[in-house]
């Protein structure tokens, strides 16, 4: 049956499929959820205006598409809270935010709560209690903390081992760049290998990116580019944007005056409005594939995973 007014969503490439003609070697193989070994991809669909679209439907080719559902399903949800030293004015915003993220999570949701500044602290399980969430959430920042973006990353990606069949998402929100190891006695994690890994996990990561606001602003530098360096030290890393697109998540950057609460309300707003397709994937070889998603109809935007990691025969 063929229902012309709705607009169709298809997957599009080589092999009837989600599957592109480029093969990348991959360190390990996928970790796919569930009974089957289906690739699952879930799409976040939207318009022009950014608002989300969720009444598709799947009439398209050219891959079998062996499953597609839009209805919500269940997630566990790490939120990574940057209290690095410039965090220190965002405090108030950062908590507020928090608390309008918890109260959209569903029943059958799961959230834990993390920090990472001076060290990466996670809370100790998933729950839906508000309350419980709330205690989670951090008091204090140290003016003189670090930004371990990626090992922040990294250590949430361990807290998914061993969980259910719930769809895993990571929420990030930070506004500085990724300031390394601080001693020897840390490992020190690359973007590279955030990437690489929440993609061979099967993670979904959000990023949101603001300007620092330290409560003693720094004063520049000497010399000609003491100003423009100044200019941009309180800017977001850049690669958190690049970690959300290949992982399928999203990216916002708030500026002064915008509202960091509609920006957490809208991460849970999506993850219970996307699409979930899957595919068997044309060849069992253990290594990377990339993934392209597809909307027929104009003005629609699709964003997806960029690739998979086939299970190894």
């Amino acid at each position: 049956m063929r229902l012309v007014p709705i607009p169709r969503l298809f997957v599009s490439g080589f092999l009837a499929a989600c599957v592109l003609g480029g093969v990348h070697a991959a360190g390990q193989q996928a970790v796919f959820r569930g009974t089957s070994d289906a690739v699952r991809v879930f799409v976040t669909v939207t318009d022009r205006d950014g608002r989300l679209v969720t009444n598709l439907r799947d009439e398209g080719k050219p891959q079998p598409i062996t499953l597609f559902d839009n209805s919500p399903r269940p997630i566990r949800l790490i939120v990574m809270l940057d209290v690095s030293g410039s965090m220190e004015g965002n405090l108030p915003l950062l908590r507020a935010a928090s608390e309008q993220l918890f109260t959209r999570l569903r029943p059958d949701d799961g959230a834990r709560v993390g920090t990472f500044g001076r060290d990466v602290v996670i809370s100790e399980e998933f729950t839906r209690d508000p309350a419980q969430l709330r205690r989670a959430l951090p008091e204090f920042i140290a003016t003189n903390a670090p930004t371990p973006l990626w090992r922040a990353i990294d250590e949430s990606l361990d807290v998914f081992k061993g969980e259910s069949d719930e769809r895993p998402v990571i929420l990030v929100l930070s506004d500085g760049k990724d300031s390394g190891p601080i001693s020897f006695r840390q490992n020190n994690s690359s973007q590279a290998e955030v990437i690489d890994r929440a993609r061979e996990e099967d993670v979904m990561i959000y990023g949101i990116g603001m300007r620092s606001r330290q409560a003693r602003p720094a004063m520049p530098g000497i010399g000609p580019g003491a100003l423009p360096a100044m200019m941009v030290a309180d800017l977001p890393d850049p690669g958190l944007a690049r970690v959300a697109e290949e992982t399928g998540g999203g990216y916002t950057e708030i500026r002064f005056g915008q509202d960091l609460g509609a920006a957490f309300a809208r991460v849970a707003d999506e993850l219970h409005s996307q699409y979930l397709l899957g595919f068997e994937p044309p060849r069992r070889d253990g290594k990377r594939h990339d993934i392209d998603v597809r909307v027929s109809q104009r003005g629609l935007e699709p964003r997806a995973r960029k690739s998979y990691v086939a299970q190894k025969e």
